[in-house]
């Protein structure tokens, strides 16, 4: 095999070998194909025009629905190629003006199609009742449905406008917060393990507090600390605002609070965030002696705020290449059964996968795609652990949007944010599973077991932490009662406590100040998301490795539901009901595994 991971010159992009690229020419097969069906999409902007006015009888609504699919699609399908050609290499200029091309004719797109929504949502409730129930509307039932459930939060159309002109004023919060925390914060200079003066960043900060010195650690901590302290005034008035800006849309809006407004759009009850706040403080002795472990494996004798992050055992030097991790993968997933498998090799092997990292090649990792051809993924593979778990995560994904993509029509296909990590955690549970069982190695299978106990610790236990702070403090602000820097301190110290407080465990005051630098608290009632999406996953894995073929029909079931039905009842119908503890329960008990294995090793 051909590697490009141990030269120090990254290869240029017309270098790689074909059976590492994706096959973009799947999508369209020259660019004279993308410039027809640009100039397709802007003829059809003029045809949506005619329909303004006119959405009063199921014939006319029929045919704009059809018609605002087609130009949808035709636009993602423009806009999703030409930027992963860019993506392939960023100093292309010809990729980076097609994309910018296609980003122009997304906006010209938003705006053609602007009038539908609210035009049917400015007919009555028994007009839209009456489209439900029209047999002609079917493929749109779900949308209308949507519609309907929307309409009593859609004001008139000049109160509409109002806060469509409100939009920027209310974005100020966070473009405030970031300012502050990425160009005006500026952080002390502290030693690092080799004694070398070195400035503290946010980049460095989880390096400093990863680090097997414990000095560089605490000193770490308690500069990034009290540098937030000095802003504190600022800092809880930009929070505050944030909140009020949430209260003021759920109220104009006739939302009973800002939570539920903010958990409306996914048609998430209140019950699903409150319950998982719930079920984690049951399982919060269950962290804290995760936490005592931790102490023990550190060697010291009460473990600090700053102790969190460091690695319980040195890193294990697994080297596993690319065809080393297809093969874990695919061997892993095997409870997923044959279909799922062989959708997974036809992944492998037919051109959805861009490998390894060239020149100019955008980072990171991605899943992507448009409807009608198969999903892309984009990789930096290096041969070690974390890019084995990159694979199988991002296979997750496009497994997922294959099985809802062949299942379903354009419109349902489309799956929410609450649900897309489920497919993708799931398969890393599945491989973590994997990994343990097949182990010999004593140190390999601690670092797996600390690994993983880890996520739990920072996914689950962390974000629902950061979640019932937001709840708190808006409770609070809604009460009447004043976020000032010492109250939003309180709480979050007072919680700090609650999640990690055990005999052996100092919770540093310092951490008082940890909500300055969260910058999800501007993304209000966001970050409960990865704590269900994890549960759910596990959930799901637990439900597979224990009960076997009735559990992957109903697994893949959920896959092929994309976003038919709103997302609660599709993971219910799979078997995971978000609005009951089990699938957290279910979570934990995983976690417990971890933790008992771990202590049989400590022992």
């Amino acid at each position: 095999m051909a590697t490009t991971t141990t030269t120090t010159a990254l290869p240029k992009r017309a270098d790689m070998p074909a059976e590492h690229l994706w096959k973009l020419e799947d999508l369209y097969p020259s660019q004279d194909a993308w410039n027809k069906e640009y100039e397709e999409v802007k003829g059809l902007l003029g045809e949506a025009a005619a329909f303004q006015g006119k959405l009063t009888d199921a014939a006319a609504l029929k045919s704009c629905f059809e018609l605002e699919d087609k130009i949808s699609l035709l636009t993602e399908r423009l806009y999703v190629y030409s930027n992963m050609r860019h993506h392939q290499d960023m100093a292309d200029q010809t990729y980076q003006a097609l994309s910018d091309k296609a980003k122009k004719l997304s906006v010209d797109v938003g705006e053609a199609l602007s009038f539908v929504t609210p035009e049917i949502l400015s007919l009555s409730e028994e007009q839209l009742k009456g489209f439900i129930a029209d047999p002609t509307l079917a493929p749109y039932k779900h949308t209308l449905e949507e519609m309907l459930r929307q309409k009593p939060h859609i004001l008139s159309k000049a109160e509409e406008a109002l806060l469509a002109q409100v939009g920027s004023i209310s974005q100020a919060p966070g473009n405030i917060f970031g300012m502050i925390n990425n160009a005006d914060m500026k952080f002390p200079t502290i030693k690092n393990d080799k004694g070398e003066d070195v400035e503290l960043t946010h980049g460095r900060y989880i390096q400093f507090l990863e680090s097997r010195n414990r000095e560089v650690r605490a000193n770490a901590f308690k500069a990034m600390y009290a540098t937030y302290a000095k802003q504190k005034n600022t800092l809880a008035a930009t929070l505050a605002a944030n909140v009020t800006k949430n209260q003021f849309y759920a109220k104009a809006r006739k939302y009973p609070s800002a939570l539920e407004a903010s958990l409306y759009g996914d048609n998430i009850p209140k019950d699903v965030y409150t319950n998982l706040i719930a079920t984690i403080h049951e399982s919060l002795p269950l962290l804290q002696r995760y936490l005592e472990l931790r102490k023990k494996l550190l060697g010291v004798d009460e473990l600090h705020m700053y102790d969190l992050f460091t690695p319980l055992v040195e890193e294990v030097d697994m080297e596993i290449s690319y065809e080393g991790a297809k093969a874990k993968v695919l061997d892993s997933l095997k409870p997923l059964g044959d279909d799922y498998l062989k959708n997974l090799q036809a992944g492998f092997e037919e051109g959805w996968i861009d490998v390894y990292e060239n020149e100019g090649k955008r980072s990171g990792a991605y899943s992507w795609g448009a409807y009608g051809t198969h999903p892309y993924v984009l990789l930096n593979h290096k041969d070690n652990l974390n890019s084995m778990f990159t694979l199988t995560h991002e296979m997750g994904h496009a497994l997922h949007s294959h099985y809802s993509d062949t299942n379903l029509s354009y419109r349902d296909a489309q799956y929410t944010i609450f649900l897309a990590e489920v497919a993708s955690t799931l398969n890393e549970a599945l491989l973590m599973d994997y990994m343990l069982k097949k182990t010999t190695d004593p140190k390999e299978k601690m670092y797996l077991l600390t690994y993983y106990a880890d996520q739990f610790r920072t996914t689950v236990f962390r974000q629902t932490m950061f979640a019932e702070f937001e709840m708190i403090i808006h409770d609070k602000s809604e009460a009447g009662e004043s976020l000032t820097p010492q109250a939003l301190s309180e709480i979050y110290y007072e919680l700090n406590k609650k999640y990690h407080g055990f005999d052996g465990m100092i919770v540093d005051q310092d951490i008082e100040m940890e909500w300055a630098r969260i910058p999800h608290f501007y993304t209000s009632f966001y970050v409960y998301k990865y704590a269900t999406g994890f549960s759910a996953a596990t959930s799901f894995a637990k439900q597979i490795l224990d009960e076997g073929q009735p559990a992957v029909d109903r697994y893949l079931g959920f896959l092929k539901s994309g976003g038919s039905d709103f997302s609660i009842n599709i993971l219910k119908k799979a078997g995971v009901d978000m609005s009951s503890p089990a699938p957290i329960r279910d979570a934990m008990e995983v976690f417990r595994g971890l933790v008992e294995e771990m202590e049989q090793y400590v022992k």
